[in-house]
């Protein structure tokens, strides 16, 4: 068990690193539709919003009834930049982008070094096209104190040591991600799964992922596994010599 929480400590750590390194620059945008889109994006910006996200317990006591009741608040339509969000994304890898927190700052305008207004955010969607080109963003404040519901990614480690793949068995990666309710302060950006013991038949389940104390699992049945070595083939199923 002690092996789980030092991966949750390194998981912590480098989410510290991230967030304190970039920084999502943006500058007021008073009027929206189509058009005005079109023409943002032709000229390299990316029509982007911010605000605070409102959850509410459809049973009391029951952390994996919190839902989003639609309402929104401290709402701001803003632009930013093509180039500086795919500089950001290349730096904390997109898979992670929407479970790392940034700092924000909204300047008075373009070429502007008045901040107006700045704030801690979480990305919660990045629109493409079929081309991969970046058409909106949308981010949710997320300050030291709130919580945000957040799908966190895991990541696999372990699979060239595991003694079950060396038999022949099939890594089952049941679950690519996780969702918890997180204080802002304390979303990992990914869940590290070392799969280096795991035999042929073995699981883990979600309730041995250990995480900060304050992060809730939203599921209900928290025995469900989220891989499992599986037998491909029982004629190919061989023992590992000891070393």
């Amino acid at each position: 068990m002690s092996k789980w929480w030092r991966v949750a400590c390194k998981t912590a750590s480098q989410s510290k690193f991230l967030r304190s390194y970039h920084t999502i620059e943006a500058i007021p945008r008073e009027i929206t539709g189509h058009r005005i889109s079109v023409r943002e994006r032709a000229q390299g910006r990316v029509p982007s919003v911010v605000f605070s996200q409102n959850y509410v317990k459809r049973s009391p006591g029951d952390f994996t009834s919190v839902t989003n009741t639609g309402s929104v608040s401290r709402k701001l339509l803003l632009t930013t930049e093509r180039e500086q969000l795919l500089s950001i994304l290349k730096g904390v890898e997109e898979p992670f982008f929407c479970s790392t927190t940034f700092p924000l700052q909204i300047k008075a305008g373009p070429g502007s070094s008045t901040i107006i207004e700045q704030g801690r955010v979480l990305p919660i969607k990045l629109h493409k096209n079929e081309r991969g080109k970046i058409l909106n963003l949308v981010l949710a404040w997320a300050e030291d104190g709130t919580e945000l519901v957040v799908d966190v990614p895991i990541v696999y480690k372990g699979e060239d040591t595991c003694p079950g793949l060396k038999k022949g068995g099939r890594l089952s990666k049941i679950r690519a991600s996780l969702k918890y309710l997180c204080p802002a302060e304390h979303i990992p950006p990914k869940i590290e799964v070392d799969v280096s013991n795991l035999d042929i038949g073995d699981s883990i389940p979600m309730h041995q992922i250990e995480v900060h104390p304050s992060l809730k699992l939203l599921s209900k049945n928290e025995k469900l596994p989220i891989c499992k070595i599986q037998v491909t083939d029982k004629e190919s199923i061989s023992p590992v010599e000891s070393a």
